[in-house]
């Protein structure tokens, strides 16, 4: 059975940063390309970065680009979300699924409970 679970949220200043983690398990996580979603209140969930099997190819929503920093360890199941330079825009729930590489949509209808992120001004 599917497990992700995510974590490293919080309350932040705007400018600050934050390191989200996905811990996924009961599934070949290491042949997935993983990606990282957000849901803001009122609003649908969207898209914010993905990352290839391997690690060696990323990609980003335009929001996020140039401020956020997507990475995994395969040995340990685990992805990451390095988020700098924080906006009250970016707060948000934060999901993470598998994706197909190149697609900005989510693999899986399973989805872990997310992890909050709120960022004041």
């Amino acid at each position: 059975q599917v497990q992700l679970v995510e974590s490293g949220g919080g309350l932040v200043q705007a400018g600050g940063s934050l390191r989200l983690s996905c811990a996924a398990s009961g599934r070949t996580f290491s042949s997935d390309a993983m990606g990282w979603f957000r849901q803001a209140p009122g609003k649908e969930r969207e898209f914010v970065a993905a990352i290839s099997v391997s690690g060696s190819r990323t990609y980003y929503a335009d929001s996020v680009k140039g401020r956020f920093s997507i990475s995994r360890d395969n040995a340990k199941n685990t992805v990451y979300l390095q988020m700098n330079s924080l906006k009250p825009e970016d707060t948000a729930v934060y999901y993470c699924n598998a994706v197909r590489f190149g697609s900005t949509d989510p693999r899986m209808d399973y989805w872990g409970l997310g992890t909050l992120v709120t960022v004041s001004s």
